[in-house]
Formats: structure tokens, C-alpha cells, sequence
């Protein structure tokens, strides 16, 4: 390997173990996904009363009603609530509108169906995390990608969920990448900024890592051109609280390949 080649595997190898180290950050702070410790669905509880949630939720069209009184001791945009509060679904739980003492309850919707989730600092989970086990840097899992979309445009499929429901999956096309000489497709989404999402498996799902993950490669250029970096395959939330709803991977989206890359498990 020339020098040239050399610092650049060394650059990418220090962004990875900086993004790694972010990535541990995020998902103990305390309000990441390890302070997870519930999904209510308000379909489920017709009276508006939610298990160990003060307060009455119930759903009103297009937005959520939440009825307490001073008692409850729940605050609206850092207010006591004592009255009624009329709640629309917030961007997740650093923007929550909605709390109880260090809780906060994020409310939701899915599919029309409207729901609460309660974040705690002090959620178990939280507290027994040691880490994310993940497989140093290694340039071969970093390969260029082209984007394909869809002729028709977005497509939506059913898959089911990580809470045993199925929901749709909005698809935006197909990538294409080489691995050891043999191509690859993922069927991706395609997020608000032009990055793309992908849900996957491998042969190595569920026996030495979890049982699907994510992979977020960036935006492509114009020619579709991008970086399928699967140093950067992600857990899912789900893999942190089993409280979250991620979509398992839709057909066509299980490598046949070992990637012994990314983040594996749980410590």
C-alpha cells in the first residue's frame, strides 16, 4: 500500500472512531433510545388512561387532547398543566412539549394512529448500557454505490414491525454496490435532505450481530453516485428499547454476504 493510500485508510479509520464515539454519546444521553420505557397507542386504551402515564390522552383528528389537573404534575411547553392541552406530534423527545418531572412523554403518530412514548432518564436499560459492540474500521466494507429510482416514482410495501404490526415502508429505489466482485441491491428510502435509508439483513443476522440493521448512506451526486460505508451499519433502535417500531427489511433486502462490519450488539 503507498503512502498516499495509507493516510487516507488512516483518515477514514479516525472519522470512524470519532462517529463511533458520537454514536455511544447519542444513544446514552439521556434521552436516547436506551431511556425508552414505553409506546402507548391511544387505539389501545379507549378511556385515555396510559399505564404508569398521569393524565388523560385521547385522540381528536389530527391532533391529541391531554386532560390533567395540578395533581398530575404535568408540565406543556414548561408550564403546569391544569386544564386541557391540545398536542400535535413532536419531532422526538428533545423537542417534547410534554413532561413529568425528568419524563418525557413524546407524543406520535403512525399510519393515523396516535400515540405516547415515555422517555426516562432513569429507564434500567439506561443505566446497564456498556457499550455498543461494533468491528473496527476496514476499507474493504467502504465501496461506491449508485442510487437508481424508481420509474414510478415512491412505492410503499408492507413489512412488519419490531411491535409485531405491520405498516408500510415508503421506497424511493434501488442501490447498487460490489462486494468481493459480486453486486448487491438494497431497496432504500429516501430521506427529507436527499440521504438515503436502508433497512437490511445478513448472513450474519442473528447470530453474530442483530437481527437487521440500518445503513444511511449520503445524498448521491447527479449520477447517482454515493458511498455504501457498511463500517457505519447501525442498530436500530429497537436493539436498544423494545418499545420501538422498526420496520424489519423489506423483500429483496437480505445480503447474501457475511458483513462483519458496523455495529454488532449490545455490550
Amino acid at each position: 500500500m503507498t503512502s498516499d493510500a495509507s493516510d487516507g485508510v488512516n483518515d477514514a479509520s479516525g472519522a470512524w472512531k470519532r462517529w463511533h464515539e458520537q454514536r455511544v454519546a447519542a444513544v446514552s444521553a439521556p434521552y436516547g433510545p436506551l431511556a425508552l420505557t414505553g409506546t402507548h397507542w391511544l387505539a389501545d386504551h379507549p378511556d385515555g388512561r396510559l399505564p404508569d402515564v398521569p393524565g388523560r390522552w385521547t385522540a381528536a383528528g389530527d391532533a391529541v387532547l391531554l386532560s390533567a389537573d395540578a395533581a398530575d404534575r404535568l408540565t406543556v411547553d414548561g408550564r403546569p398543566l391544569d386544564g386541557e392541552a391540545r398536542l400535535t406530534a413532536d419531532p422526538g423527545p428533545g423537542e417534547a412539549r410534554v413532561a413529568h418531572g425528568e419524563r418525557r412523554l413524546v407524543v406520535l403518530v403512525r399510519e393515523g394512529l396516535w400515540g405516547v412514548r415515555d422517555f426516562d432518564p432513569a429507564a434500567p436499560a439506561r443505566r446497564a448500557f456498556r457499550g455498543v459492540a461494533a468491528t473496527p474500521y476496514d476499507p474493504r466494507w467502504s465501496v461506491p454505490g449508485r442510487f437508481t429510482p424508481y420509474d414510478t416514482g415512491r412505492r410503499s410495501v408492507r413489512v412488519p414491525n419490531a411491535d409485531g404490526r405491520e405498516r408500510g415502508l415508503a421506497l424511493g429505489g434501488e442501490l447498487a454496490f460490489a462486494l468481493d466482485g459480486r453486486t448487491h441491491t438494497l431497496q432504500v428510502s429516501v430521506e427529507h435532505d436527499g440521504s438515503l435509508w436502508a433497512v437490511f439483513a445478513d448472513a450474519t443476522s442473528g447470530s453474530t450481530s442483530y437481527r437487521f440493521r440500518f445503513l444511511r448512506p449520503a445524498a448521491p451526486d447527479a449520477g447517482g453516485r454515493t458511498t455504501v460505508d457498511l463500517n457505519r451499519a447501525l442498530l436500530p433502535p429497537c436493539a436498544f428499547a423494545d418499545h420501538f417500531v422498526c420496520p424489519f427489511p423489506p423483500p429483496g433486502n437480505t445480503l447474501a454476504v457475511r458483513v462483519e462490519a458496523g455495529e454488532r450488539e449490545l455490550r
